[in-house]
């Protein structure tokens, strides 16, 4: 079905793009909104929204919704904090969580929130520190500009600042992000998984839905719920059919103005390859999760993810296989390319950047097995290892001035390592152990027995004997051990005598010769000469589009609007009757005993899904929808089958967000679950 309307696209290039884009707030099409929707939203509404709207740690969106903290996501985006503070007696993914009063709400181990506030252009001051240099000199003097742009955006706030430079455009700009960062998150309300995930995987992607995704959490500053100024309010009623809205949250990653050299490595290894191994994990969780009622839990949060990113990567990979499809973006790169060729100056400095890129890629293929199993720790999926390499990695790169580090231990980061690597989230070791012992399996797999790595790591041990081994004596779901590692330095890791330590002291000689080969044959390759396209494309089309998705603070805007499918026309709005029609008393189609309960006081008539045209891709989990008055109308939580080819174009006729009704969130809070309180606050003005 998707290739259908592929074909159909571009077969008309001219196809009106209406709500194509994940625009940066600094830089909205004002003009476009204003003649096609008659509205231009102001500086105020502008600076609201941006405030408004947060980003979660674990990479999805969220937004304020009342002055005492309160902040709303999806059920999705905070189950690793419902999960972590569940257990064998009390599972909270099963019976849901409801605070009544402050005291009630529980710390979430490993949720941060953060809250844009500043945008700067530091472009110039990037390229300056760049300029001339090519491969690791390249590298090194970008990490070190960024590293002292950063530390100087914190300044001595490190536990409330976060700042990120962010690349726009692969290059052609650099803006500073500063944000204000809550580290003390809470668990105020989540309902039951069998409601925020109803229909599971036959359904995710899929529309009509009926899906109550959606949790609420607090942020707390100096042990009080915090304060904040700049929040949406509810809409009772919600949005109408053609009815214009706005998507405010952090889109992950699209790759529109890649390369097609860059595109089809993507296609062949970064989707291909990781596919086939997340086929196969699926099938080893799936077993696990058999095995008893306290497997099945502490695997569910992981195979969750994990059939959702394969559904999501197999749509990316049915568009990349389209030959129509990739014959378009040829065209669209030899256009630019050609445009490049008749102007002399830019022929002089980029002609030859996508040649460079090209064979950068060629290197890609090359080191990619054993670069993903040492750098990237493919060989070694477990919490164990990540934390044993973040102690031994922190203790080699803390005494180091602070633009030599490597970038994720610079000053500006190190509050958000150490609120990582001291989470209380529980670990399995039985699960740590599964996982570990089939990672070790791929990697003598794919890079053979007698590879030197994998006899390095293996010896004369099997994948299921050596993961027995390290996880039996290792101590690093310690916390208390964690700290006096991380504060004892290089002395006390050199003294360890754990497992996990020893391993990643092993390993971590080679991972850092391959990864600054990656750095200088690689990513200062592409960085370089991605900068020279990108100023190529603002000469033929200024700078008047949106960039690519960065995962960070973008506004889309659309309407409330349904689709065509085969003929048939797609409604844009379920409703309550419809969840229980839908119910077959089997999971996943299972609702939960408080739904049942509660059938008689709900408006079966009222709104609970709907899909709007606007452009988001993953990332965008738990971003509101608003109106034109600032007023939450919605919460995004998925897209449909046709949003999966997102990441490399936009069809307004069959793309669609997919979110949770105001309104039914609000019936669902009342008449569900009886969260008096909450409904107190999120309807106060």
């Amino acid at each position: 079905m998707q290739k259908k309307w592929l074909f159909a696209a571009l077969a008309f290039p001219s196809l009106a793009l209406a709500a194509e884009g994940m625009w940066t707030l600094d830089n909205l099409p004002a003009g476009k909104m204003q003649a096609e929707y008659g509205f231009q939203p102001s500086a105020d509404w502008i600076k609201n929204a941006m405030l408004s709207s947060a980003k979660l740690g674990a990479g999805c969106s969220a937004s304020f919704i009342s002055p005492d903290g309160l902040v709303m996501t999806n059920h999705h985006c905070a189950s690793n904090c419902v999960e972590q503070l569940s257990n064998a007696k009390k599972n909270y993914m099963e019976q849901g969580f409801l605070a009544r009063k402050h005291e009630e709400e529980q710390v979430c181990p490993a949720l941060e929130v953060n809250r844009l506030e500043d945008i700067k252009d530091v472009t110039e001051e990037i390229k300056q520190a760049t300029a001339g240099l090519e491969g690791s000199a390249f590298k090194q003097a970008q990490n070190a500009i960024r590293a002292r742009l950063s530390a100087d955006c914190v300044g001595g706030d490190k536990e409330r600042t976060r700042c990120d430079i962010v690349d726009l455009y692969h290059g052609g700009r650099y803006h500073l992000y500063k944000y204000h960062r809550y580290a003390d998150t809470r668990l105020v309300w989540a309902p039951e998984k069998a409601t925020a995930f109803f229909g599971g995987d036959p359904d995710n992607f899929n529309f009509p839905r009926y899906n109550l995704d959606m949790t609420l959490v607090r942020v707390y500053e100096n042990g009080k719920p915090a304060t904040v100024k700049n929040f949406y309010p509810f809409s009772k009623t919600g949005p109408q059919a053609g009815e214009m809205v706005f998507v405010t949250g952090h889109p992950g990653s699209t790759q529109r103005q890649l390369t097609m050299a860059q595109l089809t490595t993507l296609r062949d290894i970064g989707l291909v390859d990781r596919l086939l191994h997340a086929a196969e994990l699926r099938g080893v969780l799936e077993q696990y999760r058999k095995s008893s009622p306290e497997a099945a839990r502490t695997a569910e949060q992981q195979l969750f993810y994990l059939e959702n990113s394969y559904k999501s990567g197999y749509g990316k990979l049915q568009t990349l296989l389209d030959p129509a499809f990739m014959q378009k973006k040829l065209e669209e790169e030899n256009a630019l390319r050609q445009f490049v060729a008749t102007n002399p100056a830019l022929k002089a400095t980029t002609g030859g950047a996508w040649d460079a890129i090209e064979n950068a890629q060629l290197k890609v293929r090359e080191m990619n097995k054993i670069y993903a199993a040492t750098e990237g720790g493919a060989a070694f999926a477990t919490s164990y290892f990540r934390i044993a390499r973040t102690l031994v990695r922190a203790a080699d790169e803390k005494p180091k001035a602070d633009a030599e580090r490597l970038p994720e231990f610079s000053d500006a980061r190190l509050t958000g390592v150490q609120q990582t690597l001291f989470s209380k989230a529980p670990i399995y070791p039985e699960f740590e152990r599964l996982k570990l012992a089939h990672s070790l399996t791929k990697m003598r797999e794919e890079l053979g027995s007698d590879h030197a790595f994998v006899r390095q790591v293996l010896g004369k041990l099997s994948p299921e004997q050596l993961s027995e081994k390290l996880t039996a004596a290792t101590k690093l779901a310690d916390v208390a051990y964690r700290k006096t590692l991380w504060d004892g330095g290089k002395e006390a890791i050199a003294a360890s005598n754990d497992p996990f330590i020893k391993l990643a002291l092993a390993v971590d000689a080679e991972a850092r010769v391959l990864r600054k080969r990656y750095e200088q044959e690689v990513e200062a390759v592409v960085q370089k000469n991605s900068e020279l396209i990108a100023q190529a494309r603002f000469a033929q089309t200024g700078t008047d589009v949106y960039p690519d998705a960065t995962g960070t603070l973008r506004l889309s805007y659309g309407e409330v609007q349904g689709w065509d499918e085969a003929g048939n026309k797609v409604k844009p709005f379920t409703d309550f009757g419809g969840a229980f029609e839908r119910e077959t008393g089997a999971d996943p189609f299972a609702l939960p005993a408080s739904w049942r309960a509660a059938r008689g006081k709900l408006n079966l008539k009222q709104p609970y899904n709907f899909v709007s045209n606007n452009d988001i891709i993953g990332g965008n989990s738990g971003s509101p929808l608003i109106n034109r008055n600032g007023e939450i109308v919605g919460l995004a939580f998925d897209g449909n089958i046709h949003s999966l080819g997102g990441a490399f174009w936009f069809d307004p006729r069959s793309n669609r967000t997919v979110a949770v009704h105001s309104g039914g969130i609000l019936e669902a809070l009342d008449k569900i679950y009886d969260a008096k309180e909450l409904l107190k606050e999120i309807n106060a003005k």
